[in-house]
């Protein structure tokens, strides 16, 4: 496809891609060596198409400016290579929305892909013949399937009317057919659909409707097949254009972003001044790790030389002048490591059984943590006291190790346990992570945080810790793992703001997945 873009004037971007090569600017090489200020142009004044490379990392600035330039020059075209393979990841959907044509190539393989080439004079007359083309009702239909699919943007139904247009001046047509807006709802509507098209059952006992007093029966007919048979076709179109799996990733990724939206435990974007993804940079002084950006202070500076010159004329000839307002700081962006913090209930008589599942889960998560950065730490709590069993790590040989000989039974000291998962968490927030607590408990606790048998002192405790982890504002999961439900649970993951599950027979891999639907791992 690319090697068939090329004769349209092709350029690439790159999701990193700055402002200075994306707008244009100031060209440092040829203003140092003409002693004035040269400028180059950027990616966006030339005409042609761009070609966005590794579109599922695009950050949400690039999606914007991009996204301005698509609006403001109708005539700027964007292909958008979206190689996502995980949920959570894609093109952000404030630049997908201004794209029309959507292309599946799962299961082509490049080597049995034949070579594109475009008939350049078939383009010159399709474009010729496009004024020509009369939509007709084609609007108020795609509108109608656009709706049928649940999609909300008014852009969709916009840009499908063009590409069935297209598609008729390149049949050389002057009227749009049904199977111009086919084509337009296979390749515009059906990816962006958020819920499957009804299909609608007649009953075999239901009469037809009656035909209004001013029509016959025959006008009816004549009528239902112009009008609604249309839609019903397209509708279908749509159906069998859906991409497999495509609702059921969309119901999950909504679910994950409602649950992340309360409890979040991904890490969150922090400004760095040494490691990340490089951003603009600042005005500022170099000094308590900050970093001068030479090139950016140059370009800062270079326009002014001139100006300069006459002002420190004392200065040696071929010198800069750099006033200290030209610094300019290093800025990055970087992302918190992720702890998630399993508080486990060791006590009971069924204490045996819930470590050997917790132990498997926390077994599952550290395994998946090596591609998200993410750290395990393990809280258990049995008898007087809670005791942190494995402190936040990655090594999934350490984390074996510790877990193999935890011991269960006893009295349920819960108070004990939430002021050691509040302090592990703030401890590791301190540190620069992002924890989270996922509290496995059937929440009857007995012991005060004082080692005392007091179950209402315990209770008082209780309460008073989780409205204190409440107010850090840390998220957190109360796993409700007794048979059946009870009301202690609950009270406890409302007054820690927390999401509750109820979990009574929670094994490693159920306890995974919750864990990563509910956190939006």
């Amino acid at each position: 496809m690319t090697d068939a873009l090329r004769g349209l004037g092709l350029r690439k971007l790159h999701p990193s891609v700055g402002d200075a090569a994306l707008f244009g600017g100031l060209d440092l090489g040829a203003t140092l060596a003409m002693g004035g200020v040269q400028s180059h142009a950027g990616l966006l004044a030339h005409h042609g198409a761009l070609v966005l490379s590794m579109a599922e990392r695009c950050p949400a600035g690039l999606a914007a400016r991009l996204g301005q330039a698509l609006d403001a020059r109708p005539a700027l075209s964007l292909v958008a290579l979206d190689e996502a393979v995980e949920e959570g990841e894609g093109l952000p959907a404030g630049l997908a929305d201004r794209l029309g044509l959507f292309l599946d190539l799962d299961g082509f393989a490049f080597a049995d892909a034949a070579p594109i080439r475009l008939d350049t004079r078939a383009i010159a007359a399709a474009r010729a013949g496009l004024s020509r083309v009369d939509t007709g009702a084609g609007l108020a239909r795609l509108a109608r399937v656009a709706a049928e699919l649940g999609i909300a943007s008014l852009r969709a139904p916009l840009l499908a009317l063009a590409c069935a247009r297209a598609q008729a001046a390149w049949r050389g047509a002057d009227v749009l057919s049904d199977a111009d807006l086919r084509v337009a709802v296979t390749l515009c509507l059906a990816h962006r659909a958020t819920q499957a098209p009804a299909e609608e059952e007649e009953s075999a006992d239901e009469a037809p409707p009656e035909p209004p007093q001013d029509q016959n029966p025959g006008e009816q007919d004549t009528q239902s097949t112009i009008e609604d048979l249309p839609e019903e076709m397209l509708v279908a179109a749509a159906r069998a254009a859906l991409p497999p799996g495509l609702l059921a990733q969309l119901q999950a990724a909504r679910v994950a972003r409602q649950a992340g939206a309360q409890n979040s435990g991904m890490g969150a974007a922090r400004k760095s001044m040494r490691r990340g993804r490089p951003l603009p940079s600042r005005a500022g002084k170099p000094g308590a790790g900050a970093r001068v950006d030479v090139i950016a202070t140059l370009r800062q500076a270079a326009p002014f030389q001139k100006m300069r010159a006459e002002m420190f004329a004392h200065r040696p000839a071929g010198r800069l002048a750099i006033l200290p307002s030209d610094l300019r700081i290093r800025r990055y962006q970087d992302r918190t490591d992720r702890v998630l913090i399993f508080v486990v209930d060791a006590s009971g008589s069924a204490a045996v059984a819930r470590l050997a599942e917790a132990k498997g889960a926390v077994e599952l998560m550290l395994s998946e943590a090596y591609a998200s950065r993410d750290h395990v730490a393990l809280i258990s709590f049995r008898g007087a006291f809670a005791e942190l069993s494995l402190p936040p790590t990655r090594s999934l040989v350490q984390t074996k190790r510790r877990l193999a000989g935890l011991p269960g039974g006893g009295a349920t000291p819960l108070a004990s346990a939430l002021d050691l998962g509040l302090a592990t968490a703030l401890r590791a927030r301190r540190s620069g992570m992002a924890p989270t607590l996922a509290l496995l408990t059937d929440g009857r606790g007995n012991i005060a945080l004082d080692g005392r048998a007091d179950r209402a002192q315990a209770a008082e405790d209780m309460g008073r810790l989780a409205r204190a982890i409440a107010a850090a504002g840390l998220p957190g999961l109360v796993i409700d793992t007794s048979l059946r439900p009870k009301s202690q649970p609950r009270e406890l993951a409302h007054a820690m703001g927390a999401r509750l599950i109820a979990l009574p027979r929670a094994d490693a891999r159920a306890l995974s997945r919750t864990l990563g639907a509910a956190l939006g791992g």
